[in-house]
């Protein structure tokens, strides 16, 4: 693709970074047949080739963002699936992202999507506001259907019946602490305790703990390490995520220069896609750089770790037939596609591939919530597709994705089921 920035442009090293990416793309639309808004919709501008063209519109016109370029960039989920699929490398992630960076700061949105994503932002990543939040979402909750038909409640009523019935208490898995082997030492790690989900489900880091704990693995939660930033980094809100990524990057490498640690671990997979990503995102940070491509660097999801481990086959404590949902930011985020499923046959379960898996369930972060109606219908989707398997229990890597499948067919976290397979508890959401 030709571009035009003008060398004023181009000192700015997030637009020089947009112009190579767009540099890149060649126009074959091969993005097109497994993007999910696509799929839906079949607008070219809700494909990544139309959103690439506005982008570039925008940005090399020097141009604040307007609605349409707006509203085309909303409705993507940064599910990834185009970087899967492009043959020509473009890195989707890195521009979209930008182009909301660019959104956020230049556009002036209407008041009551202003305040649902300030509320969103200054909620979700902070687990005591987040209880409260869904202490005040339990009461309202029965008001979500009637609230769903009121033009302009239709995103509040999605936030209500995404609420659990009653938020976790805090337990200690959400630290800090450090948590002993309980057999001969062979590894330390930290867990990313994170903001959501231990709120949401506690159980993923216990599971996470116990089993790390169980071959020969410490687990650290280091001190002032509570969310990575991705939330707001993906609603463009740059200096919020910056600023919580430094919190947790100074929380890690104070780790790793002190004992030290073999691996940062993640269990929910959109975080893991950021944290990997953190080099880049620190690149001109001269304070942050180094430290950021250090944690990057060592940072993984659990099941990458686990398979380095090399655990022994066993026999699952229950013959049952798992279907393994790929969250979009783990297969097309950190591009880890069978691993989760190695894992889970070595540990005695019949594994079984959802069709379509490359297509988003409509999670996406908080896409669920700003986008619910295109949200559903990929849920709907994705279930369609799941009961095709006929499984006893999905697993998936992501608690936005365990949230948004929850209510048919038991869903759990891959790292559970490990967990119970090699000498744990039956997961807690598990009811065969």
């Amino acid at each position: 693709m030709q571009t035009s920035f003008t060398l004023a442009q181009l000192a700015d090293p997030d637009v020089r970074e947009s112009e190579k990416i767009l540099r890149t793309c060649v126009h074959c639309g091969f993005c097109t047949a497994t993007c999910p808004t696509y799929l839906l919709l079949g607008d070219e501008l809700d494909s990544p080739r139309g959103r690439i063209y506005l982008i570039k519109d925008m940005l090399e016109g020097g141009k604040p963002a307007n609605e349409q370029v707006v509203k085309h960039v909303d409705r993507c989920l940064s599910c990834l699936s185009c970087m899967s699929t492009c043959p020509s490398g473009v890195n989707y992630m890195h521009l979209v992202d930008h182009a909301r960076a660019h959104i956020e700061e230049t556009y002036d949105r209407p008041i009551a999507d202003k305040v649902i994503r300030s509320a969103i932002a200054g909620i979700l990543p902070y687990r005591n506001r987040f209880r409260l939040a869904l202490v005040g979402a339990a009461m309202a909750r029965p008001f979500a259907g009637p609230m769903g038909k009121v033009p302009g409640f239709k995103r509040i009523s999605a936030m209500l019946k995404l609420a659990p019935r009653f938020p976790h208490g805090r337990t200690a898995s959400e630290g800090p602490g450090t948590f002993p082997t309980e057999v001969e030492k062979r590894g330390r790690v930290a867990l990313l305790s994170g903001c959501v989900q231990p709120v949401l489900d506690p159980g993923i880091n216990e599971a996470t703990i116990r089993l790390l704990n169980r071959v020969g693995v410490e687990v650290v939660i280091a001190k002032g390490e509570t969310c990575c930033g991705s939330l707001a980094h993906h609603m463009g809100k740059s200096e919020q995520s910056h600023a919580t990524a430094k919190r947790a990057i100074d929380a890690w490498t104070a780790e790793m220069d002190g004992e030290g640690l073999d691996a940062i671990i993640i269990t929910a997979s959109g975080c893991g896609t950021t944290i990997k990503d953190y080099g880049f995102m620190f690149r001109e940070d001269a304070a942050y750089a180094e430290k950021a491509a250090r944690v990057s660097a060592i940072a993984k999801d659990i099941t990458e770790y686990l398979e380095s481990l090399k655990l022994a086959p066993v026999a699952a404590p229950k013959p049952l037939t798992v279907a393994y949902h790929s969250a979009c930011s783990m297969q097309h985020g950190q591009q880890i596609k069978t691993t989760p499923k190695t894992l889970l046959a070595k540990a005695g379960f019949t594994v079984r591939d959802v069709p379509e898996g490359h297509i988003c369930c409509g999670s996406a972060g908080t896409y669920n919530m700003l986008q619910p109606e295109l949200s559903q219908q990929l849920k709907a989707r994705k279930l369609g597709n799941i009961a095709k398997v006929s499984p006893d229990v999905v697993a998936t890597g992501n608690i936005g994705c365990i949230t948004q499948l929850s209510g048919g067919v038991p869903v759990v976290h891959t790292i559970e089921l490990l967990d119970w397979a090699y000498g744990g508890p039956k997961p807690a959401g598990l009811n065969v």
